[in-house]
């Protein structure tokens, strides 16, 4: 009987210490393929922040695809805040050539291999970085690592001009960004599983730029088979011709050839670009990074102001998104009803009174913004979830979600500092980070009902991490989108709250691009010259604007 428990305490005993090698903390000092790094230990988290994926994308490697980093034979101290990739800021070009890099953060004292989470950040392609939150929230709530990435930006992330072609297919699509994004996954394939995480259970995310680049990489036979699941918000469906973007770019650097004195003239200097001889290869490695940085400061959401993502295809097929062959994933893809708030309150016809305070006072201006702002929520938030779905359903062979968020337009619950702008483009961002958009959301977030719903949609979140579908027994039922469901109107899960709890419930979009086209023909709230003053200067050209475009060409 002795014999019995003294053999039964030991297995005891191995079986505890078994347990605690596999809960215990991963320690900060982790070795990669590259050469060790030290991060930092926080509370609950542990994080390493600045690791490089790739070389400097500089010198010779400017405009070339990544290459991987040397190896290091000191400690990298991955404590430091990563450095950003240069890029427009109002104050002149901030950031650096030397910046293809990425955090990684954890939770403490949980299981592994943990699933994995990559982010990737906003800001038009053309600005932004991977601090763009604080992940530290999530990756405790998630139970997950979380991974942000920093990739080249504007014209050093897109040029498509024949003469840095150099006959590598890679090189030669001008995608460079994209290129950085590949290359950050495959540095996370080789080393994530030192960090704790599940090199088989990555998941691909981004917000607004980065929705749209995680957009095309389901298209991209590039990005095969380098992750699990994808989450786009507000993300859509953008590709440019190589072509038409060609002319755009050679266009906007004819004024520096002028300016160096090697062409008279802009029309003499566009010509030399498209040219593709040497001697232009030559001028556009000279230039500046800082001066390419702000090449396109003007841009906004336009795509004919900074074409980029070009179905050249090689890294995105040239048929882009009416392509038969998607990296088919289960895919949420989350949109709130407001998606055009902060671009309506940005554009030049009401920033100036917006920032001033006096567009209440100014009926008529007044009067276009609410024009701007309901008709280009409509039209955004349609292209960010619908449009997506109806045209990648038949061909796309794995789940598909929907989400839009309602929450934050009615302000007898959140109070008017939210719903000046409502469910705004970055909605959900507050509850991984409650310090962003605080100015407008920090009052609402105090109630139970805004709680209670950052609670659920952070299950719903980790519930698909963890396994691909976002549902539990404790969550309403999240449908998936297919045709039938929105016949049923059961196709989006809708995200709102009261002050007490939250508000969540399937339906569908209640309304075509034709119903909204036939709205705008029949609103008036505006004079026609004043409603055709908006539609061409404040909706027009913009990602989701095609429809509009079109029928207001006349």
């Amino acid at each position: 009987m002795k014999k019995s428990i003294l053999r039964f305490s030991k297995t005891f005993l191995l079986f505890l210490v078994a347990s605690s090698a596999t809960a215990q903390n991963i320690s900060p000092d982790i070795t990669t393929q590259s050469g060790k790094v030290k991060g930092a230990e926080h509370h609950n988290t542990l994080s390493w922040t600045g690791i490089p994926y790739a070389k400097a994308p500089a010198g010779e490697l400017r405009w070339k695809k990544p290459v991987s980093p040397d190896a290091w034979q000191t400690v990298f101290d991955a404590t430091r805040p990563a450095t950003n990739c240069i890029q427009v800021s109002p104050d002149g070009a901030t950031g650096n050539e030397d910046c293809l890099n990425l955090n990684i953060y954890r939770p403490r004292g949980t299981r592994s291999p943990l699933p994995v989470l990559v982010y990737i950040h906003g800001g038009n392609n053309q600005l932004g970085s991977s601090s763009e939150f604080a992940p530290a929230f999530i990756a405790e709530k998630y139970n997950a690592v979380i991974v942000t990435v920093n990739y080249r930006l504007g014209a050093l992330g897109f040029n498509p001009l024949k003469a840095l072609n150099d006959g590598n297919p890679l090189n030669d699509s001008g995608n460079y960004s994209l290129l950085d994004i590949k290359k950050s996954l495959d540095w996370l394939k080789a080393n994530i599983e030192a960090f704790g995480g599940d090199k088989n259970n990555i998941t691909v995310s981004g917000f607004s730029a980065g929705g749209r680049d995680v957009m095309a990489m389901l298209i991209s036979p590039y990005f095969k088979n380098t992750f699990n699941k994808a989450i786009v918000f507000s993300g859509g469906m953008t590709t440019s011709d190589k072509d038409e973007a060609e002319s755009i770019f050679a266009q906007r650097l004819a004024p520096l050839v002028v300016k160096q004195g090697i062409k008279p003239d802009a029309s003499a200097a566009k010509t030399w670009l498209l040219s593709g001889s040497p001697e232009v290869r030559q001028f556009l490695y000279q230039l500046p990074a800082a001066e390419l940085a702000m090449l396109f400061g003007d841009a906004g959401i336009r795509m004919n102001q900074f074409p980029h993502l070009y179905r050249d295809g090689v890294v995105i097929p040239k048929d882009g998104f009416e392509t038969t062959k998607y990296n088919a994933v289960p895919a949420i893809m989350a949109t709130g009803q407001q998606e055009f708030s902060f671009f309506a309150r940005n554009d030049p016809m009401f920033a100036a009174q917006v920032k001033d305070g006096t567009l209440v006072n100014n009926t008529s201006l007044l009067n276009k913004y609410t024009f701007a702002n309901h008709y280009g929520g409509l039209l955004y938030s349609l292209f960010n979830v619908n449009q997506s779905a109806e045209m990648m359903y038949k061909n796309y062979n794995a789940p598909l979600y929907g989400m839009e968020f309602r929450y934050g337009t009615d302000a007898f619950v959140t109070g008017d500092k939210l719903s000046a702008i409502g469910s705004f483009h970055g909605v959900f961002m507050p509850f991984w980070d409650k310090n962003k958009y605080a100015e407008f959301t920090q009052d609402a977030l105090k109630l139970k009902g805004s709680q209670a719903l950052g609670e659920s949609f952070n299950t719903y979140i980790k519930n698909f991490l963890a396994t691909g579908s976002p549902n539990d027994q404790t969550l309403p039922e999240w449908k998936k989108w297919t045709p039938e469901n929105a016949a049923a109107g059961e196709s989006l899960l809708v995200m709102d709250a009261n002050k007490q709890k939250a508000i969540i419930y399937m339906s569908n979009k209640t309304y075509s691009y034709k119903d909204i086209l036939t709205r705008i023909e029949q609103d008036n709230s505006l004079s026609a010259a004043d409603k055709n003053s908006v539609i061409k200067n404040v909706l027009n050209n913009r990602w989701f604007s095609a429809p509009l475009d079109q029928h207001f060409a006349h």
